[in-house]
Formats: structure tokens, sequence, C-alpha cells
């Protein structure tokens, strides 16, 4: 693949990922609306696991709380605030595995790369979102995240495997609609896509791997370590732009695009 579509792609997962505007759609977007070849998902879960390393420094405080309780956990001892946060996001996790191998294996993953179906995720999910951080109380903070609502978001974030429905947005939709405010339900949200980011790399990384395709497997090297550092960027300003902005200007791009991929998919 040449090195500028990576450069290009590596950004707009990197800036994308972190804002509830769906980067996958995004990514399935660029060759269909461009004359660039599609790249495929195993670029696409290469990026994203770019910016999952960029989730892992940024959030490292809780990340090393999450691993220390890790064996607490295993061991049936959920006494400490990191093993009741390992436990929440392997509870959250499950919902999304289940459902992302079953698309997987049935093929219908790659069907559902289409215009019309990002038009239509982008447009409703998108009107979910405004309701819910409009009208979702804030009573909880991050402390407050316990089993009930790790089963909830991991629910919600099965949501994203729809293409345009942006798994930060669903999980934050969830989050908020649960009483989170706006930083912590994004705090939340990004710890969540850890588990999850992981589990799509692994499977899609073993595939790659056996059919011993050295080109692909470079060119996703290239493409995670460029997310990485965009992403990184892109979370900093956003962690600080919800200390004072609503999602209401993602709302408003993501109906606004939502529209026009749906003129340009049924015309």
């Amino acid at each position: 693949m040449p090195f500028f579509q990576l450069i290009l792609i590596s950004l707009i997962q990197g800036i994308t990922e972190f804002l509830p505007i769906s980067s996958s759609g995004h990514l399935i977007l660029l060759p269909n609306l461009t004359s660039l070849q599609d790249q495929g998902q195993a670029i696409d879960v290469s990026v994203h696991v770019g910016t999952l390393v960029a989730v892992i420094i940024y959030f490292w405080r809780d990340v090393k709380e999450g691993l220390i309780g890790l064996p607490r956990l295993i061991r049936g001892r959920i006494d400490t605030p990191g093993a009741r946060l390992a436990l929440g996001l392997v509870i959250a996790t499950i919902p999304t595995v289940i459902a992302g191998a079953l698309l997987h294996f049935s093929g219908l993953s790659d069907a559902l790369r289409s215009i019309a179906v990002i038009g239509w995720t982008m447009l409703g999910f998108g009107i979910v979102l405004y309701v819910a951080d409009q009208w979702g109380k804030t009573t909880k903070t991050a402390s407050d995240w316990g089993l009930r609502d790790a089963i909830i978001m991991g629910l919600w974030q099965t949501l994203a495997l729809l293409p345009g429905t942006s798994r930060s947005g669903i999980t934050i939709t969830g989050a908020r609609q649960l009483g989170y405010d706006r930083e912590d339900g994004a705090k939340i949200a990004m710890l969540m896509s850890i588990p999850t980011i992981m589990a799509s790399g692994i499977l899609l990384g073993a595939d790659v791997a056996l059919h011993n395709e050295a080109g692909l497997m470079r060119d996703m090297a290239i493409a995670a370590a460029l997310s990485m550092v965009s992403a990184i960027g892109a979370l900093t300003l956003m962690m600080r732009l919800l200390k004072s902005i609503s999602f209401t200007p993602y709302v408003i791009y993501r109906v606004v695009l939502g529209l026009i991929l749906l003129w340009i998919a049924y015309s």
C-alpha cells in the first residue's frame, strides 16, 4: 500500500477514534468516496491497535490499577478498586466479543461496509447521543462504575459493530444515560476500548499471520505506529474540551454527514 495512504488512514483513525463520530465509518468511506483502494479490515484493526496504545499511555494510572487488580480477580477476590475495574472491563467486553466473532465468521462484517449503512447509523445514533447528552442526569462518577453498569454499557458497545455507529460515541451515550458526566463517561468508554480492541486485533492479526502476508504485516505495523502518535494528541485535546463543551457539535457533524451519505447512497 502507498505510504501516503497509510499516513492518511492513520491520521483519520487517530483523530476520529476518540470523537463520537465513528473512526471505522470514516475508514470505510475513504475508499468508497475516493479513488484509493480499500485498505481492508486488517489495516483498520492495526490503526485501532495504534490508538489502543495511545489510550493505555494516556490512562496509564487507571490501566495500571486494573492490571494490579487482575490477579486478585483471577483468585476470586473483588475487594480492591483495581479488581472491580478489571471485572467491569471483562464483563463489558464479553457481549462485543461474542457478537463480533459471529459477524466475522459469518461474513456479515464485510456486507455491512456500505455507504447506506454508515449513513443511517451516523444519523440515527447521532440523534440518540444528543438525547442522552441533553437529558441524561449527572449523578455518578467513574468510581461508581459497577457490575450492573458494565453489563449495560457492554450491551451498548455491541452496537458499535455496525459501521458508522462509533464505539466511543455509543458507549458515551450509554454512560450519559446511566448518569455519568461527560468527562467520566468518556473515560470509562476509553478504558472499555482496551480489551475490545485487543480482542479484535488478536483475531484478525492471527488470520493475517496464518496466511503469511509479510507485506501486509509491515503495512499494519507502520499504520499502527502512525495512528498511535496522532491519537495521543487527539485524545489529549478531546478530554480537555469535554470540560467546557457538550457533544452537540459532534451530533451536528454526524447528522449532516449522515444525510449526505444517504443522499449519495440512494441517488
